[in-house]
């Protein structure tokens, strides 16, 4: 059932809350891959009843980021979710509101989130974290959801909403779930779209360098800056090898506690991998999460 008013999302709710379902909650921006689906499935697994929200969030864009052309295949989306619950189409809601509807004129209340949301994708784009867990709070409200889902690749996002539910005492169990990725290792994620055909195959230099710093952790290998440079050599070479300009520059390579997110110099039981760069005009993100070090 595809949904875009306020007040038809809560009639529904109200009924389902009725007959006493366990609601899950799925946010997305749309675009859905396997990434987002396999989120999907773990609701409808868990829960009785799934809203999946499909919402371009513009407050959490900054200027001269990509929100004009973020992709946007609402029709394509809808079918792939009716394509999978299939007949069991009473279970699941896709509520697509527009920006009017989230945002009511004057709207001027917004969460501001500190600790994890700081670093890293905090400082490279300013209010993003705010924008994104304002919308995550409004849509955990509106649902008024039991769980909520989660992909691991937006590890530091996961890490925020997660800070966000605990600070605040609401009452929604988050559960982040596993990185979907492509046979090559590329994390899927609606914006890989953007690349060309010789970006696509040069992304996959990310997965490289993650899987290396991964082995010689295990190795033995603990000290951080000294994977990072190993990580920014893998980046460099597959960039003067090919002689190609895909990979523009690196925003950030970044060994992190997996709870507060702050840099780590000598590395523990656990630790992840962040790391953000730019291929064929896009930024992409990517992470791994070791622990039994």
């Amino acid at each position: 059932m595809l949904i875009h008013s306020r007040e038809e999302l809560r009639e529904n709710i109200r009924k389902w809350r009725n007959t006493q379902a366990k609601i899950g909650l799925v946010p997305t921006m749309g675009a859905l891959h396997e990434g987002h689906l396999s989120l999907v499935r773990q609701s409808l697994e868990e829960c009785d009843k799934t809203v999946v929200s499909i919402f371009v969030n513009p407050i959490q864009f900054g200027p001269g980021e990509d929100f004009s052309r973020y992709p946007r295949t609402l029709d394509a989306d809808v079918a792939l979710l009716e394509k999978m619950v299939g007949e069991e189409r009473d279970r699941l809601i896709v509520f697509s509101p527009d920006a009017e509807t989230m945002y009511s004129p004057g709207f001027c209340t917004h969460v501001v989130v500190g600790g994890p949301a700081l670093p890293l994708e905090g400082e490279k784009r300013p209010g993003h974290f705010q924008g994104v867990a304002t919308v995550v709070l409004k849509l955990m409200l509106m649902t008024q959801a039991d769980m909520a889902y989660f992909g691991q690749k937006d590890f530091q996002q996961a890490a925020v909403i997660l800070r966000m539910v605990e600070d605040l005492d609401v009452p929604v169990c988050v559960k982040v779930c596993p990185i979907i990725r492509e046979e090559d290792g590329l994390a899927m994620s609606s914006r890989n779209r953007y690349l060309s055909p010789e970006g696509r195959k040069q992304a996959t230099v990310l997965y490289e360098s993650l899987s290396l710093a991964e082995q010689l952790l295990r190795a033995g290998e603990r000290h951080a800056p000294t994977l990072e440079r190993n990580i920014l050599e893998i980046l460099h070479k597959k960039y003067e090898k090919e002689q190609v300009n895909y990979i523009e520059r690196v925003d950030y390579v970044n060994f992190v506690d997996p709870k507060t997110l702050e840099s780590v110099t000598e590395i523990g039981s656990s630790v992840v991998i962040l790391l953000a760069v730019y291929v064929d005009g896009t930024r992409l993100i990517d992470n791994f999460f070791i622990d039994n070090l």
